[in-house]
């Protein structure tokens, strides 16, 4: 699951991989590109300003991260007196997402919900550590065909989704680092919201 060859050796002790692992993972929050993620809350921001929805979509641990994300970024910023983002993520109605993996081929579990609910100026994020899963590119395509913004949660060496998504927050590293790739994704997730959640109090 985890190519990390370079932090592990069989005569290492489970304190001394923590503690590499760690390191790693600061190298890897330290490398973060600013751009991209005040960019990415520009976005947000705009999407909320003019009552457009958010969309998330992954699979296996950015499915996870696309749940997280979601839920913080709608329920999580909240205010008593200020409107909310809307936020749907794609990968939670798992009737859904069966049904038409079953009956269409998995590739089209994303594709099939945005034809139904996708519209011009919406926004989709699409998370996948490889930067290659097939529905997430499907996902992308679709949007950016029908007046969306596109913006891709990455590692490895970024994948197709590097190249056709509007915009990118892109965590370098070897291929098949999954754990630390999305490591930094639910920590950006945690970043973005947080940002948010404190300029909606101030408004």
């Amino acid at each position: 699951m985890n190519n990390l060859d370079e932090i592990f050796s069989e005569s290492q002790a489970g304190g001394d991989y923590a503690q590499r692992y760690a390191s790693y993972l600061s190298e890897l929050l330290r490398s973060l590109d600013i751009e991209a993620i005040e960019k990415t809350i520009a976005i947000f921001q705009k999407a909320r300003a003019n009552g457009k929805t958010i969309f998330f979509v992954g699979n296996g641990g950015s499915a996870a991260t696309c749940s997280h994300f979601a839920e913080d970024l709608e329920y999580g910023t909240r205010t008593e007196r200020k409107k909310s983002f809307r936020v749907l993520s794609l990968v939670d109605n798992t009737a859904y997402v069966t049904a038409v993996g079953n009956d269409e081929g998995y590739e089209n579990v994303f594709l099939r919900q945005l034809q139904n609910h996708f519209s011009a100026g919406d926004v989709l994020v699409a998370i996948s550590a490889s930067g290659n899963s097939p529905n997430v590119i499907k996902a992308v395509e679709y949007a950016n065909g029908n007046g969306g913004i596109t913006i891709g949660m990455v590692g490895f060496d970024g994948g197709k989704l590097k190249d056709i998504c509007h915009h990118c927050c892109h965590v370098k590293t070897i291929k098949g680092a999954y754990g630390p790739v999305e490591d930094v994704h639910l920590v950006l997730g945690h970043i973005i919201s947080t940002y948010l959640m404190y300029t909606l109090r101030k408004e």
